[in-house]
């Protein structure tokens, strides 16, 4: 692995970054010290894992450090729902039909809305677990390596952080 095809993955690390932070400013610098730190560690990757794997372990690390350390300080910053706009939705919500039927625009970008709240209430850990296995699409395993933790934890935390997400979606999901 060279320095070149790692920083060929920088988009990849920079969309997790804005997931995890929704605000692009975070993102970039997050992103920035994901690969500060992937490349310093970049000797020690021994390819047991891909390499995507192994960013996406950096990166949620170094988010969870960021959080951390906010709390910490205790200057937890509250995102806005349109600082998620990910740059490769057009500046649009990623959950966000193009172009919504007349007349259910307003209920849309209320469930949207409602859908970005709730993800942002999920603890770093159930945040971090959903995101990767249904925005990301990685496998149970992959998760697993990415965040350090046994392939049955990963599935208990999705299945709790999917049931809490139904919870605070009640209003939209329907029996």
């Amino acid at each position: 692995m060279t320095e070149e095809e790692l920083l060929a993955r920088a988009d990849k690390v920079y969309h997790l970054a804005l997931r995890l932070t929704s605000d692009p400013t975070d993102a970039e610098d997050l992103a920035q010290d994901a690969l500060i730190r992937a490349l310093k560690a970049l000797p020690t990757f021994r390819g047991e894992s891909a390499v995507e794997t192994w960013l996406y372990r950096i990166t949620v690390n170094t988010w969870k450090n960021r959080v951390r350390s906010e709390v910490r300080r205790g200057s937890g910053k509250t995102a806005s729902i349109e600082a998620f706009a990910a740059e490769d939705h057009g500046g649009e919500l990623p959950f966000k039909a193009d172009e919504p039927p007349v007349g259910v625009t307003l209920e849309t970008e209320e469930r949207e809305a409602a859908i970005q709240r709730a993800l942002m209430e999920l603890d770093e850990e159930s945040r971090a677990v959903v995101l990767l296995r249904d925005l990301e699409g990685l496998a149970y395993e992959e998760i697993a390596q990415s965040l350090g933790i046994p392939e049955g934890t990963v599935k208990s935390r999705l299945s709790r952080a999917r049931q809490a997400l139904k919870e605070k979606l009640k209003k939209f999901v329907q029996s």
